[in-house]
Order: structure tokens, then sequence, then C-alpha cells
């Protein structure tokens, strides 16, 4: 089975504005809880070569390494939708699963040629400008559900952060 948090796949995490996360909940649902995004350290994969200098922490369920997930991080938010004859703004993780496979097939075209898997490209070019770090924000939901603190460099919040299509065209 290959998940999104597997080694095969980049893991792509959704922003708000200007944050992964405001410190609280923007929705409530009943009984609690609430909405957050995604990110962690699986405790299903271990870490991938090319994330051995990102600085992973210990997973916050386990205590132990594992791979850490999102590998980027992109706008969430106000994508049209059309949903059974209902049209609205969304969002959400998904929406950004799309929109990095449309960079990527925007990489694809420009360079003629297939880019292939980029996540050893990312996390070894990271310091070059082709990933703008995400520093400030949560996955957590305070008093309710753990989560990870967006940060310089990696972080299981926004992973490298969000990435700049011309420089990583410009790198590649």
């Amino acid at each position: 089975m290959v998940t999104s948090s597997s080694l095969v796949f980049a893991g792509c995490a959704g922003t708000i504005a200007s944050q992964p996360w405001p410190a609280q909940p923007v929705a409530v649902v009943p009984g609690g809880g609430g909405w957050a995004s995604g990110g962690g350290i699986s405790g299903a994969f271990l870490v991938p070569a090319y994330q051995k200098d990102a600085k992973l922490p210990l997973s916050i369920d386990t205590g132990k390494p594992g791979r850490g997930v999102p590998d980027i991080a992109m706008s969430a938010t106000n994508y049209f939708t059309r949903v059974d004859g209902s049209e609205g703004a969304s969002g959400g993780t998904s929406a950004v699963a799309p929109l990095m496979a449309g960079l990527v097939a925007r990489l694809n075209q420009a360079k003629k040629k297939n880019v292939g898997f980029l996540n050893p490209f990312l996390y070894s070019k990271a310091g070059t400008g082709i990933v703008h770090s995400v520093e400030s924000g949560t996955n957590a939901i305070k008093s309710t559900v753990k989560g990870y603190t967006a940060g310089p460099g990696w972080d299981a919040c926004t992973g490298l952060g969000t990435p700049d299509g011309t420089a990583i065209l410009n790198n590649l």
C-alpha cells in the first residue's frame, strides 16, 4: 500500500493565509475538536536518505524517528469548487496536492522532460531559495489535538516551506 507518508510521493500540507493554522480552531465541531492540517512523523516509514539532514523531531505519538511529512506547504484556501451542483469557496490539504501536481506538470513542460521524483532535489537545495520557510503557526488544536509548530528549516507542520516554481525551474 502506498500512502501520503510513503517514500515515493511528495507529502503536501495546506496553509491558511500567512500561517499553517491559527492558535485557536477556526471551526469547532460538536463534541470538541476542530479542523487542522496534517503533518508529523510516520510510525510506518523510516527516515529516507533525502531527509537525513533535515533535523526531524521524534514522533509526538511514539517518541521514535520516522519519515517526516509534509515535504512542502502551499495555500489551501479559497479554491472555487462545484460539488453536486453547489458552488463556492473551499480548500484544505486536499486542494494542495493537485496544485503541486500542476507545478510539476509545468516544470515537466518547461524542461521538455519528466523531472521525476523531486524530493531529493528539494531537500538538497532547500537553502538556495527554491522554498520559502513558513516560520509561524501550528497544526495542533489548543487543548485538544497535539501537533507541531512551524519554524525555520524543515518542520512537521509545513515541511520545507512553500515552493518557488521559478526558482525550482532555474535550479533543475
